[in-house]
């Protein structure tokens, strides 16, 4: 029975179009895993997108996208709750009663809101920019997860999550069940192709460093075989002294699942060609799939709509009842049918 299982809870931004490698062998990977061994549920965050600018089709187009490809990647609507975010309007209800009990100090202290308001300029950066922590701290509470799939950079928001949860317990009574972070200790860190320095992100790489997985296979076969390599010639894992190698054998490794040490000895002797040529095959293989199973979905929106609706059903079933008790515990009024 799902519901004997621990209850995990995590969220993708619909913002990005295609998913590149980074986002897929960092978290959609482990979501797949989770899936056979955990109560999972799964959301494409759109509420939080709209924490910066969106053209209103794109976002729409962009929700159905993630969506797909969750599903093109592996998540099975049999065995994990997957829905949208704003299907659910609990997230919003209960992101209120947490901004009240919030601190302005501690949620003026969440890093994430200086690097990202920084970067737009303060004036132009929203309210609902400064405030996202706390709705990602209802997104938890409202399904009672016992653990949150996140990277090691969200994990401040998971601690402010967990103080919420014991601050509203302890005024109003136990409520809410208290998260831990599960950062995923040997989640692949994937690094741009082009700059090993850093990560693969839409907004940091250039064109030419970053692998969408949506993108023409043989487009992403070529960025594999032009990556920046070291200097020397010996294929070995040294993230320091040979950042561009150490990245393409962390990918090879995790699209296959052979050992690092396994890799190193398969291409004792043999230059960097062989390997970029080796991965661009073992990516080409492992992406053809995917793609094929996405599009299907894109191809079938009907379809994919009524997993969604599915989803948000029994997403609000768990969300609605939480509400509820919190609703209670706060001191609203009930309202009578």
């Amino acid at each position: 029975m799902a519901s004997d299982r621990p209850r995990v809870l995590s969220g993708i931004q619909p913002t990005a179009g295609s998913f590149h490698l980074g986002n897929y062998l960092g978290a959609v990977r482990q979501w797949v895993a989770m899936q056979e061994t955990h109560d999972a549920f799964y959301m494409v965050v759109d509420l939080h997108a709209i924490t910066v600018p969106q053209d209103p089709a794109e976002l729409r187009a962009n929700t159905r996208l993630a969506a797909a490809q969750l599903l093109g990647a592996g998540l099975d609507p049999d065995r994990c709750t997957l829905f949208v975010q704003s299907h659910v309007p609990e997230h919003a209800q209960l992101g209120w009663v947490m901004n009240c009990l919030t601190g302005f100090g501690e949620a003026s202290r969440m890093t994430q809101f200086k690097d990202k308001s920084a970067k737009q300029g303060a004036d132009r950066a929203t309210v609902g920019l400064f405030t996202y922590p706390i709705l990602q701290i209802a997104d938890i509470l409202l399904y009672q997860a016992n653990a949150v799939p996140v990277g090691e950079d969200q994990r401040q928001h998971i601690e402010l999550t967990r103080d919420l949860a014991e601050r509203f317990n302890g005024r109003y009574g136990q409520t809410f069940t208290v998260p831990a972070p599960y950062i995923v200790k040997e989640t692949a860190k994937i690094f741009d192709l082009q700059d090993p320095a850093i990560k693969m992100s839409k907004s940091a790489s250039a064109p030419k460093g970053i692998i969408n997985l949506l993108d023409e296979p043989k487009t992403s076969a070529k960025k594999i075989k032009s990556a920046v390599t070291d200097t020397g010639t010996e294929i070995r894992f040294d993230e320091t002294g040979k950042p561009g190698i150490s990245n393409l054998l962390t990918i090879y490794s995790t699209l296959t699942g052979a050992g690092v040490s396994e890799l190193e000895k398969k291409y004792e002797g043999k230059g960097y060609g062989a390997l970029k040529t080796d991965l661009a095959e073992v990516f080409v293989d492992w992406v053809t799939p995917f793609r094929a199973r996405t599009q299907e979905f894109l191809d079938d929106p009907e379809t994919l709509d009524s997993i969604l609706a599915k989803g948000a059903e029994k997403a609000r079933a768990v969300a609605a009842e939480t509400l509820a008790q919190a609703y209670d515990r706060v001191g609203f009024l009930p309202a009578k049918h």
